[in-house]
């Protein structure tokens, strides 16, 4: 009973901890977000997975599922069975975010995964300064990424994991292609179930388009200006407050650093009733726009296969909200 006083104690503080900090950055000007629209491939950024969303996007420190390909490499150590993850979303501004993923295990302490992410729209009408109302050309947008992922248990309590991913943005005529590398980190503490992690995503070189684009008075334009990629920076904690045959519940807080935007802090927590029933709830601070998140889940155990199906809302206020579907496969 003292060991989970104490377990409770120490996720209380960490949370007390980060409302303190983002108190002061209330105070203290906040100058991340003028790099705000600075970096370009900005769709890595839109969270995958329901369960992980839903839970406010508090996830490197959880990640121990085939999600954990976009939230943390080194979580795909966690993982039991081999693992196969289908999420679907409808984002704002009617995009389309779609995400595969295959979690393989290569003995006991190496772990193997592939991920594909996409996201994509209707074509759109084309409008100018002179035509506001469409000048009845219509263009396409898309974005694509593959990743392959490695992850090694070093250790019981320690794991790490690198994911190199090739990123292809699309915008009518113009491509900009580059590849990214991923980085993560995980361990368990020793204490309780608490367990730290950090993660780098999306490290590489500038992205630049290529293209030619022709203006309206027929000049022709394949120059551009370089921009850096979404560089995230996630350092998070979890622990479960409670867990025993009938009930779970996972606590999570998460510090993310942007390279084109302010820190932000994500609170997250998930209540698991028999190993089959989920809910989730989760919220993010420092953020113009998203704020809370909640979902829920249900696991069908079947004869040769584990099915979770997973549910998740976000709200992005004025800009609308978002909602995911997500299918995990363990076999």
């Amino acid at each position: 009973m003292k060991s989970r006083t104490l377990y409770s104690a120490i996720a209380a503080l960490v949370f007390a901890t980060c409302f303190v900090q983002t108190g002061f950055a209330q105070i203290i000007p906040n100058l991340g977000s003028q790099r705000a629209g600075t970096a370009m491939g900005a769709f890595l950024k839109i969270g995958v997975g329901a369960r992980a969303v839903g839970m406010g996007e508090s996830f490197v420190a959880v990640a121990n599922d085939a999600s954990a390909l976009y939230w943390n490499p080194a979580g795909i150590t966690q993982i039991e069975k081999n693992e196969v993850v289908f999420s679907h979303t409808e984002f704002t501004v009617d995009l389309k975010h779609e995400f595969f993923g295959y979690v393989h295990k290569l003995g006991r302490a190496n772990t193997l995964g592939l991920s594909i992410t996409s996201v994509s729209t209707d074509d759109f009408e084309e409008t100018t300064e002179f035509q506001p109302l469409g000048t009845g050309n219509f263009v396409s947008f898309g974005d694509l990424a593959v990743g392959l992922t490695f992850a090694r248990k070093m250790t019981d309590r320690f794991s790490i994991g690198v994911a190199v991913k090739y990123i292809d943005e699309t915008l009518d005529v113009l491509h900009a292609r580059n590849l990214f590398v991923d980085f993560g980190t995980f361990f368990w503490t020793g204490l309780g179930s608490s367990r730290f992690a950090v993660s780098v995503a999306n490290f590489g070189t500038n992205m630049e388009p290529s293209g030619t684009v022709t203006d309206r008075s027929g000049n022709r334009f394949d120059d551009f200006q370089d921009f850096s990629p979404p560089t995230i920076f996630r350092i998070g904690f979890a622990t479960e407050v409670v867990d025993n045959e009938s009930h779970r519940v996972t606590t999570s807080v998460q510090l993310n650093h942007l390279n084109d935007n302010a820190e932000n802090f994500s609170f997250g927590t998930e209540y698991l009733w028999q190993e089959l029933l989920s809910l989730r709830a989760g919220y993010r601070l420092n953020v113009d726009e998203e704020s809370f998140a909640f979902g829920g889940g249900l696991a069908i155990p079947l004869k040769k296969v584990n099915l979770n199906l997973d549910f998740s809302y976000s709200d992005f206020g004025r800009l609308g909200s978002a909602s995911r579907l997500t299918a995990v496969v363990g076999f």
